[in-house]
């Protein structure tokens, strides 16, 4: 999942280690970051049954979701789809938070402190609105545009052909669906 760390050491007796608890010891070898949660091509996860994340971070997300006219059910889709809800989710390339923003793309929103929750929602947030505005109002040209970039699916005038971009905009959507249906 998106952002778990996953520790790999030596014990004393010289077996190795893989733990999602950091080591006291500083014997660590190697950290593994895991990449954006929905964009695994070969997930386990049933999209269609895994549990949402209702209450979670509700007051942020509603406070970004008035400033910036982005319905939170689609806040929350994209959150549970980036981090699975988890605000200290680092990607292997480098995205930060629970809406998994590029140290650049987070500087030019006025993030500064990425893992903070409110920053990394609004920040989050206000791009997702600008691809909104981009795409017509287009949720999936806009998830797509999160995944890999607006240019991206400029050049290729509609959801790039991407395995890992298609999958992804496709459980967006679904997570979306399943969220709004639980906030009726």
């Amino acid at each position: 999942m998106a952002g778990d760390k996953i520790y790999q050491y030596h014990k004393a007796d010289g077996s190795v280690v893989f733990s999602n608890i950091k080591p006291v010891a500083d014997n660590i070898v190697q950290t593994h970051k895991f990449d954006c949660y929905a964009c695994t091509l070969d997930s386990s996860v049933d999209w269609h049954n895994t549990p949402l994340h209702l209450e979670r971070f509700k007051h942020e997300i509603n406070q970004a979701s008035n400033q910036f006219s982005v319905a939170p059910t689609l806040i929350q889709a994209v959150i549970h789809a980036e981090s699975s809800f988890k605000p200290q989710a680092i990607s292997k390339v480098g995205a930060q938070g629970l809406m998994q923003l590029m140290p650049q793309t987070a500087l030019e929103l006025g993030v500064d402190k990425p893992f903070d929750i409110t920053q990394n929602i609004n920040g989050g947030t206000q791009y997702l609105a600008k691809l909104l505005i981009i795409f017509d109002g287009d949720i999936g040209l806009a998830s797509a545009a999160y995944n890999s970039g607006p240019s991206s699916v400029k050049r290729h005038d509609g959801i790039p052909p991407f395995p890992e971009t298609q999958t992804y905009v496709k459980r967006v959507k679904i997570l979306h669906k399943r969220y709004h249906l639980a906030s009726l």
